[in-house]
């Protein structure tokens, strides 16, 4: 019997703290984990007894890359629970600020983390030596998405100017034009990321994956939409527990959700761009055949192509926003606390964030479920890292690590956000 191990004890490249542990016999890949021991957060628990006004402040915590994403999705359940629907301008300046985060978090990837991956380099600064321009590029996008939330949500980390019902203060109209000369320069970086990633070399691999994301009647989704995937779901957000269940293993402080009939599935740009190719702008839509993708891509690896479309669609997007912005009279909608049970879907960079919470007549927490991205790719994942490796045996240790490496990056995991497990014993004498 012969008998192989590929270990990383600390990936880089990815938000938080994770390892790699793959096992071979044979000439098998016997096992394949993505092994996350960050501590538990225990957010869920922290919410508990809080008022339901402190959820979007709370959960925004989780995330200094995407706090938005929790904040969206905290106040959409809390909505759902009070009976109370945003709409208009106040909505379109939610999106707007979605749009704000989408292009720091993906600037962050395509450039800072991912790119060396394809390009042989072990990071971002090694690769500059090189590549300087297209860092650039990627740090004055990442720079204009920071400079939406800080205009928006008043701090580009952690925004404290979201609140349920709205916001606590409005932009005026001079405050966004600003925004909108920096995004009309960061959409041309974008595009030329895009013509830089689409020139990448890409392993031949695809999977037949259940790609799960919103769907919007008219919107590619940020906030609202109905959740379905590409083997026929089409639910709303409170029927989530319905198909969807956490799962702990032990490898893993992060849950592994799965659908309940089907086992894994992925979340994220992927997703997001096969289930809502036509809800693109015929522009964008161009922009991607001419960057090598169709309506659909099952290829990992080439994700990084369509989180470079999903920046250019993001400063166009908000700039669509800015100039249609008509300052509303009243920041925020009169809320009334009241029992109830709420349910919220966004989507985060990394894909789908569902949050749940039961308030009492006060309005206190009684209950939170949060699902991050990451907690639902992991399985995803997992299998990803048993197929490549597969197919990849006959490279060197060293080689053969750096491509499960690459693997895992493909996702953009965000480890920190997905850690809620704990299990605690507590024995009396």
């Amino acid at each position: 019997m012969t008998a192989r191990r590929i270990a990383v004890d600390y990936m880089s490249r990815v938000e938080g703290e994770t390892a790699l542990d793959l096992e071979i016999k044979d000439g098998t890949v016997t096992s394949a984990q993505l092994r996350i021991f960050e501590a538990p957060r225990l957010f869920e628990a922290l919410l508990r007894g809080r008022s339901y006004a402190e959820a979007p402040d709370i959960t925004a915590r989780i995330c200094g890359i995407c706090p938005v994403a929790y904040q969206m999705s905290a106040v959409h359940a809390m909505e759902d629970a009070l009976g109370t629907r945003v709409e208009g301008q106040l909505s379109a300046l939610r999106r707007l600020l979605y749009c704000g985060e989408w292009i720091e978090s993906h600037a962050l990837h395509v450039v800072m983390l991912h790119a060396p991956d394809f390009l042989g380099f072990d990071d971002a600064i090694a690769m500059a030596g090189q590549h300087g321009t297209m860092v650039e590029a990627g740090l004055a996008l990442k720079k204009a998405g920071n400079h939406v939330l800080r205009v928006l949500g008043g701090r580009e980390i952690h925004p404290v100017n979201v609140r349920v019902g709205g916001f606590y203060r409005l932009p005026t109209p001079d405050e966004l034009a600003p925004l909108a000369d920096e995004l009309r320069e960061a959409r041309t970086h974008a595009k030329t990321l895009l013509r830089w990633v689409a020139g990448f070399a890409f392993p031949a691999y695809e999977r037949d994956y259940e790609f799960v994301a919103l769907r919007h009647a008219r919107d590619y989704p940020f906030n609202e939409g109905r959740i379905t995937s590409s083997r026929g779901l089409n639910i709303p957000a409170h029927a989530f527990s319905d198909e969807f269940e956490e799962r702990h293993v032990a490898h893993s402080t992060a849950l592994h959700a799965v659908l309940k009939r089907r086992g894994s599935y992925l979340v994220g740009p992927l997703a997001r761009y096969n289930l809502n190719f036509d809800r693109l702008p015929g522009e964008i839509q161009d922009l991607a055949r001419a960057a090598g993708l169709g309506p659909v891509c099952r290829n990992p690896f080439q994700s990084i192509i369509v989180r470079a479309v999903e920046l250019v669609y993001a400063c166009d997007e908000a700039l669509r926003l800015i100039a249609a912005y008509d300052m509303p009279p009243h920041p925020a909608l009169p809320l009334t606390p009241r029992a109830g049970i709420g349910h919220g879907c966004t989507e985060a960079p990394r894909g789908l964030l569902y949050h749940r919470y039961a308030l009492s007549a006060d309005g206190s927490i009684a209950n939170a479920t949060i699902v991050p991205p990451t907690s639902q790719n992991q399985l995803s994942i997992e299998e990803d890292l048993r197929d490549v490796a597969q197919g990849a045996l006959a490279l060197e240790d060293e080689r053969l690590r750096a491509l499960c490496e690459q693997t895992i990056r493909n996702y953009d995991p965000c480890i920190s956000c997905s850690c809620h497990f704990l299990k605690l014993s507590v024995r009396g004498r």
